[in-house]
């Protein structure tokens, strides 16, 4: 069971994700002395909310930087109990340098376990994600699959390649011995395409429709089923894993593991999930791909041969690329048996309490983004 006075740091906790699972530990942990966040910053608001959540009965402190900090990270982890590393860089369009991608989500991440190794922390969660299994280039499909479930994984995204081997970096330092005799727990959670509110890739939806005339695109056939699941159901795992890590009858268990986690969102293609939360909202979605997908996949190979031939010269980077057409038009479900019975997991909100809070939170910006794209 939890000691008094445990000590977690979130890293990224100013984050989509990372706020949700500060909340939530807030909320929950009643033998929780302080929270730590460890972020570049940190909006007034948020942390308003959180210090009128944590009434003075936890404290709050936040660390600005990054995970590249070596002097900030050994401050920010000294006492420290349990880390729960959310902090990376997502990019699949090629916005952000290589160098970049693989400092912060693999060399950040590195450092980090170097430093909770010498500052005798117990604990330490990775924030994974199911692109760091595919789909793979050649688009084969997962139906409901498990940890379990082979899958010839090629990954073209640098992106998943820096989370595959940031995890297993992560799995690898598992009950590695700590200077005080102990050993540190390590295990991953690997969530689906996370929704809810605040989430910035529906908010890049929303203002597509906008600019669409209120038309959403339609990126993904019907048939590419996946199987969002709910930001605060994503932030739940993290606080009951955290739990199942300091019990002894369970740290054994989950140390060293990684998990899906899933919740009860119907599975859908990508698109229909967008317009599942803005169709309520007045947008509309058609039925069908305004291309053949063998058309989609020639105008982006020709894309990305002008960003060949250009890139000595300018930067030029296209809309779109194959493998991002081949994530989105291809089925790749998992449930989360194994969270539940290792770690009961069970979601927190329901689809229909998902769905609504999500709307709601649409509903309070879609005019000021209406606003704001009309004056561009």
């Amino acid at each position: 069971m939890p000691v008094v006075g445990e000590i977690y740091l979130v890293t990224g906790g100013n984050g989509f994700l990372g706020q949700e699972i500060t909340k939530l530990l807030i909320e929950e942990n009643s033998d929780l002395s302080e929270v730590r966040i460890l972020d570049k910053a940190i909006k007034q608001d948020l942390l308003e909310h959180l210090q009128a959540l944590a009434g003075g009965k936890i404290q709050l402190t936040v660390f600005k930087g990054d995970v590249r900090d070596k002097e900030l990270l050994q401050k920010a982890c000294q006492g420290v109990t349990c880390v729960i590393h959310t902090a990376s860089v997502i990019d699949i369009w090629g916005y952000i340098s290589n160098e970049e991608i693989e400092a912060i989500n693999v060399e950040g991440t590195r450092l980090l376990l170097e430093i909770c190794i010498q500052q005798n922390v117990k604990c330490f969660i990775y924030t994974s994600s199911v692109e760091v299994v595919g789909p793979n280039i050649r688009g084969d499909p997962i139906c409901n699959g498990d940890e379990d479930t082979a899958y010839l994984s090629k990954l073209k995204f640098l992106y998943s390649r820096t989370k595959y081997t940031a995890e297993q970096l992560v799995l690898a330092t598992n009950e590695c011995l700590l200077p005080n005799s102990e050993q540190i727990l390590t295990c991953a959670l690997r969530p689906m395409y996370i929704y809810g509110e605040n989430c910035r890739f529906i908010e890049g939806h929303l203002d597509e429709g906008i600019i669409n005339g209120g038309v959403l695109h339609r990126s993904s056939k019907k048939q590419a089923l996946v199987n969002p699941v709910y930001v605060g159901n994503v932030a739940w795992a993290h606080v009951l894993v955290a739990r199942a890590m300091k019990d002894k009858n369970k740290e054994k268990i989950v140390g060293g593991k990684f998990y899906y986690i899933t919740d009860d969102t119907p599975h859908m293609s990508y698109s229909d999930f967008n317009y599942e939360v803005m169709g309520p909202l007045g947008f509309t979605i058609p039925e069908k791909l305004s291309k053949p997908l063998l058309l989609m996949y020639f105008i982006a190979f020709i894309l990305e041969m002008v960003q060949f031939l250009l890139r000595p010269f300018i930067r030029y980077i296209p809309k779109t690329n194959r493998h991002l057409i081949t994530m989105l038009n291809t089925k790749f479900t998992f449930t989360s048996h194994k969270a539940r019975n290792d770690f009961d997991y069970v979601p927190r909100y329901s689809w229909d309490v998902a769905k609504q809070q999500t709307i709601a939170w649409l509903a309070s910006i879609v005019q000021d983004r209406r606003d704001i794209l009309n004056k561009k």
